[in-house]
């Protein structure tokens, strides 16, 4: 094995049974051979070199290409081992400047005017639909859930997700909602129904807005949820409430004051605005190399020392924050999960490359919210300081209403593509 590899493995390492086989076929052991054991083989030699030079982007092609073989195990926990201990703090100094360059020309990366945005969310959202029926949920969720209990199902804690962001939106009957990248319309439609409010849904994937348009029109909420192609930067108010649930990690950080200010300007003077966004508990850096290239391209996941200077200049209060931590962590398991047992379907409908490169993208992410520093943040905003009560009591006592109305209004949930 290339020298410097083995340093690489020897230090993020610690504990674990690894045995790592090189491209000339010698095994090489690493941890302290506690847990269950875990065999990976390098394909070729190549490998080994192109994991020291850049280790983000190399691992996860060479998984897709099948030069990265776990024999024992499953990528998921070789990522968990090398990460759980460590992380990324153990990469050695020559890994750490690469990691830095890239930190330097992420706002390159992360330039997203119209035409780029609309470019990034086809490249993702602009595929097949049944591959998403595969592991999300009967809804079509592709966000954060709430885990109300450890037992919850998929379903359930996606309700309660919906149902949590409602109640912090402080809805009244025939209000008007924006939702910012409206997804397959599941939670326009739920607030619909369940607060009787007007909603205009917007999105830049062609493949969502059908999706969105033929659900409102299947349960008679054609007039009630209007869905959009369009960028946030286009929309006119003005709207009571202004919802947007894992669509600022599109935004770039480069356009996140236009971001916030659209969202003010777009506001009545007593509107409430709730943003869900990925972020890190970690400072600033620049988004994983693989993610970027495959999975989200433009995507970039924030800190709040980042986000909160833009909100603060664009003239908005923060009137509530909440962090959820290990939520994303479980609902990406349960992704993970469907997806893996639904292998057959997945190969049958695109191939075995494009599995795995799902595969690694969703365990590469749940690591990366166990162990690596992501989470969740819900920043509530309003243009007032006096709008909401001064006690967080409303929360609560709206969530147990809406509890109670989605037994009268909600019927069983079909698969969104139905």
């Amino acid at each position: 094995m290339f020298a410097p590899l083995r340093v690489v493995f020897q230090r993020v390492v610690s504990k674990g049974d690894l045995t790592v086989v090189d491209a000339s076929g010698v095994s090489h052991q690493y941890g302290d051979g506690s847990g269950k054991p875990l065999v990976v083989r390098l394909g070729d030699r190549k490998l080994e070199l192109d994991l020291i030079r850049h280790p983000q982007l190399a691992l996860g092609e060479a998984y897709m290409d099948g030069r990265f073989i776990v024999e024992k195990g499953t990528i998921y926990d070789f990522l968990e081992l090398v990460l759980k201990e460590k992380g990324s703090t153990a990469l050695p100094l020559w890994a750490q400047v690469f990691e830095g360059l890239r930190f330097v020309v992420r706002r390159f990366q992360q330039f997203n005017p119209a035409f780029r945005a609309r470019r990034n969310v086809a490249h993702h959202y602009d595929i097949d639909g049944a591959i998403y029926d595969l592991f999300l949920d009967s809804d079509r969720q592709y966000s954060c859930a709430y885990f109300e209990h450890p037992d919850a199902s998929l379903e359930e804690a996606q309700r309660a997700k919906k149902r949590h962001l409602a109640s912090k939106l402080a809805l009244g009957p025939g209000q008007r909602v924006l939702d910012i990248g409206s997804g397959w319309g599941g939670l326009g439609l739920y607030l619909a129904k369940i607060a009787d409010v007007e909603v205009k849904g917007i999105t830049l994937s062609r493949e969502q807005l059908e999706v969105s348009r033929r659900r409102a029109m299947r349960e008679g909420l054609a007039k009630a949820v209007r869905f959009e192609l369009e960028d946030y930067r286009d929309v006119e108010g003005p709207f009571d409430r202004i919802v947007s649930v894992g669509m600022f990690e599109h935004v770039g950080v480069n356009h996140y004051g236009t971001f916030f200010r659209q969202v003010r300007d777009l506001l009545t003077d007593d509107g409430v605005a709730l943003i869900h966004s990925i972020g890190r508990f970690t400072p600033p850096c620049a988004t994983n190399a693989f993610i970027a290239k495959y999975i989200f391209p433009g995507g970039y996941v924030p800190a709040l020392s980042e986000v909160l200077p833009a909100i603060q200049r664009s003239g908005l209060f923060v009137t509530d924050v909440e962090i959820l931590r290990l939520h994303y962590a479980e609902t990406l398991r349960h992704w993970r999960e469907r997806f893996r047992a639904a292998w057959h379907e997945a190969v049958e409908a695109r191939d075995e490359r494009f599995c795995r490169m799902w595969e690694f993208y969703l365990s590469c992410a749940e690591v990366g919210f166990r162990h690596d520093g992501l989470m969740v943040f819900q920043l509530q905003l309003t243009k007032r300081i006096d709008t909401l009560p001064i006690t967080r009591d409303y929360m609560w006592r709206e969530e147990e209403r809406l509890r109670d109305a989605e037994a009268g209004r909600l019927g069983p949930q079909r698969l969104a593509g139905e």
